[in-house]
């Protein structure tokens, strides 16, 4: 699923640096996926056009989401996914510490893969380390 995804919709990115939102997803810009951050009370964050919702990030930027990283408390998790299944998205990633297995259930009868209760950089990191240069 990671490997598929180019467009990647934060939903509830904080403009706040030392936050986990924050820094997933600038890790995530650094390495060239195309973030859209999801948060309602932002207009901007991380010079990136920031929006209410997954709907209106898809009618205004007219692009697909491959996969909608959720950083929201569990019991907030079941609309994100609605939504996110209402706009034919990829797949779900459930931030470290996020779990419903209702709304994971929900996306994986929809079609969706899902992940749950995994950092999305940390995995990335795993299977494609950056390279070292071996100087001598």
């Amino acid at each position: 699923m990671l490997a598929a995804a180019n467009h990647i919709a934060v939903v509830g990115l904080s403009p706040k640096e030392a936050r986990p939102s924050n820094q997933v997803a600038r890790y995530l810009v650094a390495r060239g996926f195309v973030v859209i951050p999801i948060n309602p009370g932002q207009d901007q964050i991380l010079g990136l056009p920031c929006f209410p919702d997954l709907t209106t990030a898809v009618n205004e930027l007219g692009v697909g989401i491959d996969l909608v990283n959720i950083f929201r408390r569990a019991e907030l998790v079941g609309p994100i996914v609605r939504e996110a299944i209402a706009i034919g998205a990829g797949g779900i990633w459930m931030q470290e510490g996020v779990v419903n297995p209702e709304a994971a259930g929900e996306a994986e009868a929809a079609g969706l893969e899902v992940i749950m209760d995994q950092c999305l950089k940390t995995i990335h990191q795993q299977l494609w380390p950056p390279t070292r240069c071996n100087k001598q």
